[in-house]
């Protein structure tokens, strides 16, 4: 089963990617959110997702859906497990943040939750009764941890590659380290000012 894919875009439409990793190509379905992350990657810019492998009896074709971060891929695999919300509808649902679902849903909001693409009052107070109490993890993301599309300077590109190839993390978690870093201090640098300010931070995280 496909849980993270690494590689190269090489297509972009409105709901999916095409990307290229070990000489094949998998399409990828996105969510709104996610898709609207990717809005400056370019064909042939480097792409990481955390990937939900969705088939069934009823659904042979699989399909791949696609996240930034695996606790978005997790808060998913939640929202489908709504009576009436399958894989596909909340695709269409996620067009606004996973914090601000997960929030919605702790404080019974079912305003805030009808602003999700195809979801009505009935289903609001659905997710509201089936996910209440679960959500707490999920509504405490941090908006920069939300992997933004990095600008690889020499500098950011000099230490992704030391964090990828030589001390083992994936790329997705080393940019979004870097990016942590370079957000909170953004008159780094140096390599080393720089590693310093990523592992300062991962160690209060």
């Amino acid at each position: 089963m496909i849980g993270y894919i690494e590689g190269k875009l090489l297509k972009k439409e409105k709901e999916r990617v095409l990307i290229l990793a070990n000489q094949l190509g998998y399409e990828v379905l996105l969510p709104a959110v996610v898709m609207e992350s990717l809005g400056t990657k370019a064909i042939g810019d480097s792409l990481e997702l955390y990937i939900y492998y969705h088939q069934t009896e009823r659904q042979p074709k699989p399909v791949l859906i696609g996240f930034n971060m695996e606790v978005e891929k997790e808060f998913f695999q939640y929202f489908i497990s709504v009576e009436d919300i399958g894989p596909m509808k909340a695709v269409k649902a996620m067009n606004i943040p996973v914090r601000d679902i997960a929030r919605a849903i702790e404080n019974g909001d079912v305003g805030a939750l009808r602003r999700l693409n195809g979801v009505g009052s009935r289903t609001a107070q659905k997710i509201v009764a089936t996910l209440s109490g679960k959500m707490e993890k999920f509504a405490l993301i941090r908006k920069g941890e939300v992997p933004a599309v990095i600008p690889m300077s020499d500098l950011g590109q000099l230490v992704l590659d030391v964090l990828t190839k030589q001390l083992g993390h994936k790329t997705a978690d080393a940019k979004r380290m870097i990016a942590g870093a370079m957000d909170r201090n953004p008159a780094i640098g140096t390599p080393e000012e720089l590693f310093d300010e990523i592992y300062r931070g991962e160690e209060f995280a």
